[in-house]
């Protein structure tokens, strides 16, 4: 037994010390995770586009299925409601603006436009054809439009709409001055024309990849038109995307003049 002394001691001496040191640290309390309220997603949505707007969504409509669907002479009494159609199904568009518009809103039309993610473009200061002004008043059209826009939202539009479509080499060599390329269309609902949805979802349709759709946010019917037209593109594949989305790394040039993708 004399032998089992000294191990048997050492023994007794580890287990005293593993224990005084199992005892100095009492077992921790089990970590219970705190779940964050709820939120909506579509809530979520917005709160993410407020605080990166322009952050690009990286759509490749090279292979994507895309179309662009655009509303000119805004922002109007019937804005906020297809800012709501569009939100709901996650739809981005462009928005091309008359400064005289914004300015009568008071500017949260324009704020909310860019808050929900989309782009936003200059469409002149009072709907003039841009093609018959003196140099001067072109210059003075897009720039009071482009310096309210920027002050309201801190944007720099980098796109363009002449009214009407007008456009010659003078309206061409202001834009590329002001940095903004000119985007027309390839498919006119003609919805300022004929006032039924119907129509003008019909016509949307025709839309085939690539495809700019020229629309007006400032009539009620062509509002009422937007779930129609986007459930038909929708089934036919389509992605929506603003117009420098749709162009992606191909970034419209300056002063030039693009239709479609």
């Amino acid at each position: 037994m004399r032998g089992w002394a000294l191990p048997l001691a050492l023994l007794a001496l580890v287990s005293f010390a593993t224990q005084v040191v199992v005892h100095a640290h009492p077992p921790a309390l089990p970590i219970v995770p705190v779940q964050p309220p709820p939120i909506e997603p579509s809530v979520l949505a917005r709160r993410l586009a407020s605080m990166q707007a322009d952050w690009p969504r990286h759509v490749d409509c090279a292979l994507a299925k895309c179309v662009a669907l655009t509303f000119d002479d805004g922002p109007g009494e019937h804005t906020g409601r297809l800012l709501d159609l569009l939100n709901e199904r996650d739809v981005r568009a462009t928005f091309f603006v008359v400064g005289e518009m914004v300015a009568a809103g008071g500017g949260r039309a324009v704020q909310r436009i860019v808050a929900d993610g989309h782009e936003i473009g200059n469409h002149s200061w009072s709907h003039q054809a841009l093609s018959e002004l003196t140099r001067k008043e072109l210059h003075r059209e897009l720039r009071h439009t482009g310096r309210l826009v920027r002050r309201l939202t801190g944007v720099r539009m980098r796109v363009m709409r002449p009214p009407y479509g007008l456009t010659d080499r003078h309206v061409a060599a202001e834009a590329r001055r002001a940095g903004m390329a000119q985007i027309l269309w390839d498919v006119d609902t003609f919805d300022w024309r004929d006032r039924t949805p119907r129509i003008v979802a019909r016509r949307a349709g025709r839309a085939t990849p690539g495809s700019i759709i020229l629309m007006h946010d400032i009539h009620r019917t062509t509002v009422k038109a937007v779930p129609a037209l986007l459930d038909a593109l929708t089934r036919r594949g389509f992605t929506f995307v603003t117009v420098s989305e749709l162009y992606g790394d191909r970034s419209p040039a300056p002063g030039r003049k693009y239709m479609r993708r």
